[in-house]
């Protein structure tokens, strides 16, 4: 570990921990919040900070168990699971009053007694353990094994401004170091804070993990097609389709948040996107107009968010069955609505951010086989998971109109 061990450090922690557990608060709106109220801590420290809390969140269920605690709730209850943590990863801890009888045999013994409890080890609940056994099978345990480990980081480099391979320098040059892993994808072999740096206020890159990053290419765009982006939230993918479309043709961005748009409108200046308009769905009407106008259509539709638990751990502990639910009635209905959208000859991406074939392969065999999809033939479809590729779990499928 290469932080030492402060009061101050546990305090931040449990503080953002109880504003996650307690009030449903976003982790890393919480993490940020914490670190800013202590501008004075070094790098190393706000990396431990922010570490052992997604730590916690990510096997917040595991830690209960091994630090006995049925409902934490005080300032010390999240202390004691953080000890925990650290107990259980191999550090020693100081004989603070907080953590009260914590001990590594202790922790030892009670990690022993879930090696046959999935759902504990794993930390997840356990509908959602008996959902991805029905859903994956023989796979949803290595899945379920890769999706809590550390969510590794990756950059979209933006061909508008700059090359991969100039791009790598660039960070080198400010000490970040990168290996280019495929088409604009450079892995970030060493945590640093990127924002920061002269080529992210440049716009030359993005952060945009390797799954995310197959979703536009597939749609196969050239300069001279009309792109619709149709639910593009705050643009990482639309950023990409401007750029692959060389910055020309006409390239439209529609979200039902307006306040989404506008951060994409401030990240496209950044990344000097000029082929680009917004457009808020306030009504239906919106999509009604743009019937047969899109040469290509991508729907990255709303969804679980299961793919990316390793990004957003505190997810697991707010979804719930009636939220799936939810969101796989409103998945069908954008595909069937929105797809009118793509002239005949045209091509549409479906894709989610999801590995339950509930929200993939069902949504897309759902949609050919009604009134909807009768126009459509499916070109191909993958589902990245993260025990395999490596990176987020994502689902991409590849529809062509006749």
């Amino acid at each position: 570990m290469s932080a030492r061990l402060y009061p101050a450090h546990f305090e931040a922690i449990a503080s953002a921990l109880q504003a996650i557990f307690l009030k449903g608060n976003y982790a890393d709106k919480e993490i940020s919040r914490v670190l800013k109220e202590d501008k004075k801590r070094g790098s190393k420290d706000r990396a431990f900070i922010a570490e052992q809390t997604y730590g916690v969140v990510r096997n917040y269920r595991l830690l209960k168990h091994l630090a006995e605690l049925e409902n934490p709730t005080s300032r010390e209850d999240f202390w004691r699971l953080t000890g925990a943590w650290l107990l259980h990863n191999g550090t020693n801890l100081p004989g603070w009053k907080e953590f009260g009888n914590l001990s590594r045999e202790r922790v030892e013994e009670r990690m022993a007694t879930v090696d046959d409890k999935r759902a504990v080890r794993e930390s997840i609940p356990d509908w959602l353990d008996a959902l991805g056994t029905d859903q994956l099978g023989d796979n949803w345990g290595a899945t379920l094994t890769a999706l809590n480990e550390q969510a590794p980081v990756v950059l979209r480099t933006n061909r508008l401004k700059t090359t991969p391979e100039e791009l790598i320098k660039a960070l080198a040059k400010e000490s970040i170091l990168t290996e280019h892993i495929a088409a604009d994808a450079l892995l970030v072999t060493e945590r640093r804070n990127l924002f920061a740096t002269k080529a992210f206020k440049a716009g030359h890159f993005e952060l945009q993990d390797f799954s995310s990053q197959q979703a536009a290419p597939s749609l196969d765009v050239d300069p001279s097609h009309t792109v619709i982006d149709a639910c593009a939230g705050a643009g990482g993918k639309s950023l990409h389709l401007a750029a692959l479309m060389q910055n020309r043709g006409k390239l439209l961005s529609l979200d039902v948040h307006n306040w989404k748009l506008e951060e994409l409108k401030k990240r496209a200046k950044r990344a000097g996107v000029n082929n680009l308009e917004t457009r808020a769905i306030s009504s239906t009407k919106i999509v009604k107009r743009l019937t047969e106008r899109a040469d290509r259509l991508l729907l990255d539709v709303p969804c679980s968010g299961l793919g990316v638990l390793r990004r957003n751990p505190d997810a697991k502990w707010k979804l719930n069955p009636d939220f799936l639910e939810r969101v796989i009635t409103e998945q069908a209905d954008i595909l069937a609505r929105y797809s009118r959208m793509v002239k005949p000859g045209g091509k549409m991406v479906y894709a989610t951010c999801s590995i339950l074939p509930r929200e993939n392969d069902d949504q897309v065999d759902r949609f050919l086989n009604e009134e909807a999809g009768k126009d459509w033939t499916l070109a191909r479809k993958h589902t990245y998971l993260p025990q395999v590729e490596g990176y987020d779990g994502f689902f991409v499928s590849v529809l062509d109109r006749t």
